[in-house]
C-alpha cells in the first residue's frame, strides 16, 4: 500500500536524487512537501488446458503494470494522495480478462485530514478513491497478485492507538473497463462496515469486523437476484518466528432476492518456523471449510460470498475460489539466502455441498454442480521462488499443476489436467 509509506524522516537528509524524489520541500520550514514514487512490473504467464479441457492447448499472456503516485503533505494535518495505474495484457487467444487489463485509470485519489495525531492516539478521515486491504485478505483485499488492483470510492474514518485500531467505511465499487479513464462509479454503497484489531502483549492479535455488501445482479447456482449480505467475523492470529497461527470464522446473513442468506466459513492455519535451523524452514498447514448451497432453486442461499478477496489464496493461478469448498493445504517455505526463498504447496480441494457448483477466485459463479455427486475437485501442486535483489527490484517465478478429481471428470466430457507457469520482475521506487 504505497500510501502507507512515510518519508518525513528524509527532511534533513542529503539532497541526492532519491531523497529529493521522496521528500521535496515546498515551504521554507519543510512542513509542506511532496513525495513521488511508482512501479514497473512485467510478467509472462503460460497455461495449458486451463479449463481442464483436453487438447485445449497452450495459451500465454504478457502482462504489464505501470504506476505513478504523488503524495502532498500540508503540515501535520492535511494530505492529498493521487496515483494512476496502467495495466496491459497481450497474447491471450481469449483476450484480456477483467483483472488483466485497465489501460489507464485513477487508482487512488483521496484527501486525508488528521483530526488527532499524537504518540498515543490517531484519528483521521479519508475521502475519495482508495485501495483497502484488511486481515489475511480472505474477504477484503487490494488483489496484488493480479495486474489490475482493486479499489473503491467513498469515505473512511480511522482511529488507532499503539495496541488497538478501528476503521469504519462506506464505499462504492466502481465498474472497471478496459480503456482509458473509462471506469464508472456505481452511485450506490456496495461495501460498508468496520474493521478492528486488538493486540494483546504475549497473547496474539484479535480482529473483529462487520462487512455489508450490495450487488444488484449477483449470480449463484441458486439463480440471479439482488443480494444484500452482512458478514460478522473474528480472527485470532500470530505471525513471525516460532509457532504461528491464524484462526478465522465468519457468519453471513441477509437477503438474496426474496430468500434468506445463511452462510459461513471457518479457516485454521498452524505452522512453525525453525529460526535457528539452516534455511529457516517454515512448515504450515491450512484447512478451510466454506459453505455451499444445500438445494438449488428453493429460494434460500447457503453459498458463502468471499466479497472482495485476493485472487491467489489457493494458488497463484487458482481455478477454483473460496465458495462451497473444503481444502487441506500443507506448504513448506525455505529461506535459502537473505535474498532467495522458495515455497512448495499441495492443496486438496473438495466441494462442501454436492448440490452446489464451483466458483471462481473472485467469488463469481463458474460451473454448476448438479451433474455430479462427487465431492473431490482435484489436487493443486505448486512450486515458487522469490529473489530480492534490493529494496527496489525483485523477481519471482513459479509453476502449478492441477490434477483433476472425480467432480471435474464428471462435468468435463474430454477432461485433462491443467498446468501453469509464470515469471515476474518488479521495480518499485
Amino acid at each position: 500500500m504505497r500510501y502507507d509509506e512515510d518519508y518525513s524522516n528524509l527532511k534533513d537528509s542529503a539532497r541526492n536524487f532519491y531523497n529529493t524524489l521522496k521528500f521535496l520541500p515546498l515551504s521554507v520550514n519543510k512542513k509542506v512537501y511532496l513525495s513521488f514514487g511508482g512501479e514497473i512490473r512485467e510478467e509472462y504467464g503460460g497455461k495449458i488446458n486451463e479449463d481442464w479441457i483436453k487438447d485445449q492447448g497452450f495459451n500465454y499472456s504478457f502482462l504489464q503494470r505501470y504506476s505513478l503516485y504523488a503524495d502532498l503533505n500540508i503540515g501535520e494535518r492535511l494530505r492529498f494522495f493521487a496515483q494512476i495505474n496502467s495495466a496491459l495484457e497481450n497474447g491471450s487467444k481469449y483476450g484480456p480478462s477483467p483483472v488483466d487489463e485497465d489501460q489507464l485509470a485513477v487508482q487512488n485519489l483521496f484527501a486525508e485530514y488528521r483530526i488527532l495525531k499524537d504518540s498515543l492516539n490517531k484519528l483521521a478521515v479519508r475521502v475519495g478513491r482508495q485501495e483497502i486491504n484488511y486481515g489475511s485478505g480472505r474477504l477484503i483485499s487490494v488483489r496484488e497478485g493480479t495486474t489490475v488492483r482493486q479499489y473503491f470510492t467513498g469515505a473512511k474514518l480511522m482511529y488507532a492507538t499503539p495496541r488497538f485500531s478501528l476503521d469504519a467505511f462506506v464505499l462504492e465499487a466502481d465498474e472497471v473497463n478496459f480503456g482509458v479513464f473509462d471506469n464508472r462509479p456505481s452511485h450506490q454503497a456496495n461495501l460498508w462496515g468496520a474493521y478492528s484489531n486488538l493486540n494483546i502483549e504475549k497473547g496474539g492479535n484479535f480482529d473483529f469486523y462487520y462487512l455489508g455488501i450490495r450487488r444488484d445482479d449477483a449470480e449463484f447456482e441458486e439463480g440471479i437476484a439482488k443480494e444484500v449480505r452482512h458478514t460478522v467475523a473474528t480472527r485470532y492470529w500470530k505471525s513471525g518466528g516460532g509457532f504461528i497461527y491464524n484462526v478465522e470464522a465468519a457468519y453471513q446473513f441477509g437477503r438474496f432476492g426474496n430468500g434468506n442468506i445463511n452462510a459461513w466459513t471457518m479457516a485454521i492455519e498452524l505452522g512453525y518456523t525453525f529460526e535457528q535451523t539452516r534455511f529457516k524452514p517454515s512448515i504450515n498447514l491450512r484447512n478451510d471449510y466454506i459453505s455451499g448451497d444445500q438445494k438449488a432453486g428453493n429460494g434460500k442461499l447457503q453459498t458463502f460470498n468471499p466479497l472482495y478477496p485476493k485472487g491467489g489464496y489457493f494458488g497463484f493461478n487458482p481455478l477454483i475460489g473460496p465458495s462451497n469448498l473444503i481444502d487441506l493445504h500443507p506448504y513448506l517455505t525455505l529461506t535459502l539466502t537473505d535474498k532467495l526463498s522458495v515455497q512448495t504447496d499441495v492443496v486438496f480441494n473438495w466441494r462442501y455441498s454436492t448440490n452446489d457448483g464451483i466458483y471462481r477466485p473472485s467469488g463469481n459463479y463458474n460451473t454448476a454442480g448438479s451433474l455430479s455427486d462427487h465431492r473431490f475437485i482435484g489436487t493443486t501442486y505448486l512450486l515458487s521462488a522469490d529473489y530480492k535483489f534490493n529494496n527496489n527490484l525483485s523477481f519471482g517465478c513459479g509453476g502449478q499443476y492441477f490434477r483433476v478429481g472425480d467432480f471435474i471428470k464428471d462435468i468435463v466430457p474430454l477432461w485433462d489436467n491443467s498446468k501453469f507457469f509464470n515469471a515476474q520482475v518488479s521495480y518499485k521506487f
